[in-house]
């Protein structure tokens, strides 16, 4: 008895959420960006490293799970920067999702219109800021992203290991999962290298990667590398 008034409650809770949500009692923002999502969270699961949340909008009710942050249910989320996933298996959790969004840029403030960047002003620029404080070591018969930049003609077409701390993870673009890594060497402006792989990391993992080097990759829509490592597995 006990049980089944815990879990009624429970479903009037989530009822009530929803109903607020239809309702138009958690009032639209205006001014948000194109691309941008307003969500209320109606359920929380918190792993070791992911935060994920059941969240409704406009009579739609889907998962999202972003990188560990502190999640409140029934209040407002937004977010604009995350790709889906089919038939998703954590397994920490023990539980395979039919779709869930991988997302970047969850949060509680507004994500709002700005002005747009013009495509070419992009073009190899999408690596993240440089992570200050970090000394990863190398791997075993491994390259650091310093010597991988400055010796890259040596290494075109080679396959390479590489240690670093995951600054970036954004799954499934172009059928890829994309990484990017940092050691905390660098060569000139050269501190981050891109991977893609099949395989999941979060930030701030420290992993070894080894894939194929590729130089002067231009995969459209911005994505442009002088330097990448493709097709990479964990090794970790």
């Amino acid at each position: 008895m006990k049980f089944n008034m815990m879990r009624i409650g429970q479903i009037a809770a989530i009822l009530l959420i929803l109903g607020s949500c239809q309702s138009g009692s958690k009032k639209k923002v205006e001014n948000l960006a194109p691309n941008a999502h307003q969500v209320i969270a109606v359920e929380v699961i918190q792993t070791s490293g992911y935060t994920y949340v059941r969240v409704v909008a406009d009579k739609r009710d889907y998962w999202i799970a972003t990188n560990k942050m502190e999640v409140k249910e029934g209040e407002t989320y937004f977010w604009s920067e995350g790709a889906e996933m089919n038939n998703f298996t954590s397994k920490e959790l023990k539980r395979t999702f039919p779709s869930i969004f991988f997302v970047e840029d969850f949060s509680d403030q507004p994500i709002l219109n700005k002005p747009q960047i013009p495509a070419t002003s992009m073009a190899g620029k999408q690596k993240p800021p440089e992570k200050t404080g970090i000394a990863i070591p190398r791997a075993e018969n491994g390259i650091t992203v310093a010597e991988l930049y400055s010796k890259r003609n040596s290494f075109q077409g080679k396959t390479i290991k590489i240690r670093g701390e995951v600054v970036k993870f954004s799954p499934q673009i172009m059928n890829k999962n994309w990484v990017h890594l940092q050691d905390g060497t660098r060569d000139g402006d050269n501190w981050d290298l891109a991977i893609t792989t099949q395989d999941i990391v979060k930030t701030g993992d420290i992993v070894v990667f080894e894939g194929i080097v590729a130089l002067n990759k231009d995969f459209g829509a911005g994505y442009v590398y002088d330097v990448i490592l493709e097709d990479a597995k964990l090794k970790n």
